[in-house]
């Protein structure tokens, strides 16, 4: 192993013996679908105690508001119904296609890393053109977006709570912009979890002193009170994570964190 291996050889070798499960198609939804709820759960905790404990509104975009078990349970029960019904055939259909192969190798740790931000940043552009555009024309937006629409002050479960074109179209862009770098099956993992969490952070309703927009310098990165905004005005900040896209385009909307 070259050094940037020898740093994460050792958690792919651990990975590689789980490599029956991992191989399974049943691995990208049950991964999925845990990787998002234990993401989730958190917030949910943090909304039911919300209420009893004062310090905790300090750090709420919206201090009054805490979503109903009426407006939790749907969010939730769509998301299990749309990865059973429809994601995982097409994974099954992928699997019996292109099954994967686990190279015995780990990736370098600089290759991990680029290739995450990579795809992040490919991710954030093509959502903000798709997004965008579904703002624009009213025919998408009733046909594809405006499911995703009808909570106006997101919670973290409302993240997944969309029609079963924008969950496709959104993995889509995960698996190209994957395949189109040739990213390392660990790398590939790492990238859905990072946007899976950043995905839920956006959503989930808390501007904390560690949320990544905060950790991340010169307003690069947009955050939940910035997307926040884009659910209460509709007509500004329409790339998920970072402002560049907004700024060029002159549809950026500051958030004035708290």
């Amino acid at each position: 192993c070259r050094s940037g291996q020898l740093f994460l050889q050792p958690l792919w070798d651990r990975l590689r013996t789980w490599d029956a499960l991992i191989q399974s198609p049943f691995f990208p939804v049950v991964f999925s679908i845990t990787t998002y709820v234990g993401f989730c759960l958190p917030f949910v905790v943090l909304d039911v105690l919300c209420p009893w404990v004062p310090t905790l509104r300090r750090y709420k975009i919206h201090p009054d508001f805490s979503p109903s078990a009426r407006q939790l349970l749907p969010c939730l029960g769509q998301t299990l119904y749309q990865h059973v019904v429809f994601v995982f055939p097409m994974t099954l259909l992928h699997w019996a296609v292109s099954p994967a192969l686990l190279p015995a190798e780990a990736p370098e740790l600089f290759q991990l890393v680029s290739h995450v931000a990579l795809c992040l940043l490919l991710f954030d552009t093509e959502f903000f053109v798709w997004h965008l555009l579904h703002h624009k024309v009213p025919w998408l937006y009733r046909t594809f977006h405006k499911k995703h629409h009808q909570n106006s002050s997101p919670f973290a479960l409302s993240t997944q709570y969309m029609s079963v074109g924008e969950l496709f179209s959104l993995g889509v862009f995960d698996m190209v912009n994957v395949l189109l770098l040739q990213c390392h099956p660990l790398t590939s993992l790492t990238f859905h979890v990072v946007n899976i969490w950043l995905s839920v952070e956006d959503h989930s309703g808390y501007d904390f002193p560690w949320s990544t927009h905060r950790l991340v310098p010169f307003g690069w990165f947009g955050g939940v009170a910035h997307h926040d905004l884009h659910h209460s005005q509709f007509n500004c900040n329409f790339a998920p994570y970072f402002t560049h896209w907004d700024k060029i385009l002159g549809t950026l909307r500051s958030a004035h964190a708290k």
